[in-house]
């Protein structure tokens, strides 16, 4: 066949096909994202962007009760813009129609939508927790919406998750975070309107993988400490990797015993936010609530930045200011100490509680009554989850009610006492009837040892016959606290030192040359 001819075939068979491909060509079908979908719920009082994908060019039109909004592609990505939304429990239509196509969204909610993330703690599910059974059976809430976002681990941020909502009920819960359910429930209950829960978690997560690279490449000391280090770690870990997968086929082919366990896989930064948080930006919600730090507590010093600049990172992406972000502080963990020591665990509930005080719109649920010392994931979540949304009716709702445990204020010396002030202290009180327990002093020689500790009105007088002159009290300072100061509202006080001497997970300084 001549050259010519060869040709002439080739340019048919192209025109052939691009015949066959030009319905396909032509115009795509509208899409939506992934977090629109039956059942969702809608937040209320804000704009609610609702965006998804089409071809460049072409008009969308977005209804949703009496609203009809019209968004143009650019890109290949629309978006359109509802006006405030008053709450409703009456299910409603979102429609979304292109020229091709027509996407009806059933049975859709107006009220409260939060965000809930975090590590292992705040991914265990219901099935899992306390009383399982006899709380899942209770779990039929047609106002409640659970949404969980898929694992995705991501070098780069994504645009889209995969997943649907679903009514809140015995099956849909069991493997819903148990954290998030119950959080969601007594916010619903409390406020008796439609509420929905998304959520976004992985265990053994370190807050880091939960930032964008950005916020991290901005600050020189995330920079050389998380960053930096990570090529080298990883390069490790495949090292290893190679180095147990030859020992075992060696081990396997003389049918000796060989080594199981894999080496543990190192956290790229940002990941998660790339894969888990990136793609529902910016899914109009209310707040989020966050369980998290166990996998930073060997660096609680770095944290007391960290976790506050992860605040603001998710914030300032979310474009909606300074939404409100209510926290878990680490539960009690590890043996019990016969005396008062120095506590990695006890560093990074600090750092948690300093967020609540440098932020706005920051609260925080204190558990340390909530705690086992063998298991870093204590069973009860109940507890967990509604002291989140006590945090969150006053900070999110306004609600004049009391949502914090007691708090230190000050310190002043009354010989050889310290009178220690506290806020949030109205019938303060020992729970269980007991004398004072957890309260530690010092003096000058930085040695704490245990303190007799009396409440007086809304203070506590702690003092110890082997320290005359004191200068400093510790309050449930340690990896597994035992204490038993609460108020009369219900709620455990608030950890705290009053000194501000080194950290132990401080950076330790340069070796001199």
């Amino acid at each position: 066949m001549s050259p010519t001819a060869c040709r002439t075939r080739a340019v048919s068979a192209l025109a052939a096909a691009i015949a066959l491909a030009a319905p396909f060509l032509a115009s795509a079908e509208v899409r939506i994202h992934g977090l629109f979908t039956d059942h969702m719920v809608l937040q209320r009082n804000i704009a609610v962007p609702v965006w998804g994908w089409a071809d460049d060019g072409e008009s969308v039109t977005v209804t949703f009760g009496r609203q009809k909004v019209k968004a143009k592609v650019k890109s290949g990505r629309w978006m359109a813009e509802l006006s405030k939304l008053s709450a409703s429990a009456a299910p409603e239509k979102l429609i979304i129609e292109g020229a091709k196509n027509r996407i009806e969204i059933n049975d859709v909610l107006v009220g409260e939508v939060w965000i809930a993330s975090g590590q292992s703690n705040m991914e265990w599910p219901m099935s899992a927790s306390f009383d399982a059974e006899s709380e899942m059976a209770k779990a039929t809430q047609p106002l409640l919406r659970l949404y969980t976002v898929p694992k995705l681990r991501a070098m780069q941020p994504t645009d889209n998750v995969s997943a649907k909502w679903e009514q809140c009920g015995p099956a849909s819960v069991r493997g819903f975070s148990a954290v998030a359910y119950y959080f969601g429930r007594d916010v619903q209950k409390a406020l008796g309107v439609p509420v929905g829960v998304i959520h976004t978690s992985w265990g053994g997560s370190p807050a880091e993988v939960w930032m964008s690279q950005r916020v991290l490449e901005s600050n020189p000391r995330y920079k050389s400490e998380i960053l930096d280090p990570y090529p080298a770690a990883a390069k490790q870990y495949q090292e290893a990797t190679e180095r147990l997968n030859k020992e075992r086929d060696e081990a396997k082919a003389a049918g000796k015993p060989f080594n199981k366990n894999s080496p543990w896989a190192p956290w790229r930064p940002t990941e998660l936010y790339n894969g888990m948080i990136a793609p529902l930006i910016p899914y109009a919600i209310q707040g989020a609530i966050w369980y998290q730090g166990e996998s930073n507590a060997g660096r609680a010093e770095q944290y007391r930045s960290l976790f506050a600049d992860m605040i603001v990172n998710w914030r300032k992406d979310w474009g909606q200011g300074s939404f409100p972000f209510m926290l878990v502080q680490l539960a009690p963990f590890l043996a019990i100490k016969p005396e008062p020591a120095e506590s990695s665990w006890a560093e990074l509930r600090e750092a948690q509680f300093l967020a609540t005080q440098t932020l706005p719109k920051v609260g925080m649920a204190v558990i340390t009554d909530v705690g086992d010392e063998k298991d870093i994931h204590p069973k009860k979540k109940e507890p967990v989850g509604a002291r989140l949304a006590i945090a969150a009716r006053r900070i999110a709702y306004g609600q004049k009610i009391e949502h914090s445990g007691p708090q230190y204020r000050s310190m002043s010396r009354d010989g050889s006492k310290l009178v220690l002030r506290m806020d949030h202290a109205g019938g303060l009180k020992a729970a269980n009837g007991e004398a004072l327990k957890g309260f530690a002093i010092a003096g000058a020689d930085r040695k704490f040892v245990w303190a007799d500790a009396e409440i007086r009105n809304n203070t506590v007088v702690v003092s110890s016959p082997k320290v005359a002159q004191p200068v400093a009290a510790r309050f449930g300072w340690a990896d597994f606290p035992v204490v038993n100061l609460w108020n009369g509202d219900g709620l455990p006080a608030i950890p705290f030192r009053t000194d501000d001497f080194p950290m132990i997970t401080a950076p330790k300084p340069p070796a001199k040359k």
